[in-house]
C-alpha cells in the first residue's frame, strides 16, 4: 500500500491523500509525515457514538494533518452522526471528512454541521443513473451562498474525463487512482510528437556532422 501511495505522491500533482486504512497506526503516521502539511483522511471503524469520538480523537492525535472520515449516517439510516460531526469539529478540535454521501442535500447538511470536507461518491451516483455534475454544481452554489467552510471531495472516479468535468462543476478535490493519473498525462499524439522531435533532432545532428566533414 505504501508503495502505491509513494508512487502517486512523487510522480503526480498532489493535494492530499484519502485511504480506507483502518487501525493501521504506523502506516497512517508514515503517510501523514510524507505528505505533510497536506491532509490524510483516516476512517473510523464503528458507528457507536462514544467509540466514534474516541477513535476520531485517537486518529487525529497521530498527526496534525490527519482528517477523520465519518459516514453521513448509520447503516440503517441512524441520524446522530450529524451531531457527532458537529461535536468533533467544535468541541474536540477534530477535522472531519463526511463520507458515503450521494447527494447535494446530504453534503449541505454535513456542511451545516461544520464538516471540513464533504465527500460524494461520484462514480456511484452516475452508476445509479443520476448526473453527479448537477449535484456538485448545486452543492457548490449553496456552500458559497451560505459562506460555509466545507470543501467538496468527489471520489469513486471511474474515467479520466471525470477529473476535469467534476472540477469544472465545482468540486474542490477529486480523488484519483495512479492509473487514471497516468491516463491524464499520456496522450498518443503527444507520444508521436515527442518521437518526431527526437527523429528531427537526430537528422539535424547527422546533417551538421556531414557539413563539418565537408569543411
Amino acid at each position: 500500500m505504501l508503495e502505491t501511495f509513494a508512487r502517486g505522491l512523487f510522480q503526480f500533482p498532489k493535494d492530499g491523500v484519502t485511504g480506507g486504512m483502518k487501525g493501521i497506526e504506523a502506516c497512517s503516521k508514515e503517510i501523514a509525515k510524507v505528505i505533510a502539511p497536506l491532509p490524510l483522511s483516516v476512517e473510523v471503524t464503528t458507528t457507536e457514538r462514544g467509540k466514534v469520538i474516541q477513535q476520531a480523537q485517537t486518529f487525529a492525535g497521530w498527526a496534525e494533518n490527519i482528517v477523520v472520515k465519518v459516514t453521513i449516517h448509520g447503516p440503517e439510516g441512524e441520524l446522530e452522526n450529524l451531531e457527532i460531526i458537529h461535536d468533533l469539529e467544535t468541541k474536540h478540535d477534530v477535522r472531519v471528512n463526511v463520507t458515503a454521501m450521494m447527494s447535494a442535500q446530504q453534503c449541505f447538511l454535513a456542511a451545516l454541521a461544520g464538516a471540513t470536507y464533504v465527500s460524494i461518491f461520484g462514480g456511484r451516483v452516475n452508476n445509479m443513473g443520476y448526473n453527479v455534475c448537477s449535484e456538485i454544481a448545486k452543492l457548490r452554489k449553496v456552500l458559497d451562498q451560505f459562506a460555509l467552510k466545507s470543501q467538496i471531495i468527489i471520489g469513486s472516479t471511474r474515467e479520466v474525463l471525470n477529473v476535469i468535468e467534476w472540477l469544472e462543476a465545482g468540486a474542490h478535490i477529486v480523488t484519483v487512482l495512479p492509473n487514471l493519473l497516468e491516463g491524464m498525462i499520456v496522450h498518443p499524439y503527444s507520444k508521436e510528437t515527442v518521437q518526431m522531435f527526437l527523429r528531427d533532432a537526430a537528422k539535424a545532428e547527422e546533417m551538421l556532422g556531414e557539413h563539418k566533414l565537408k569543411e
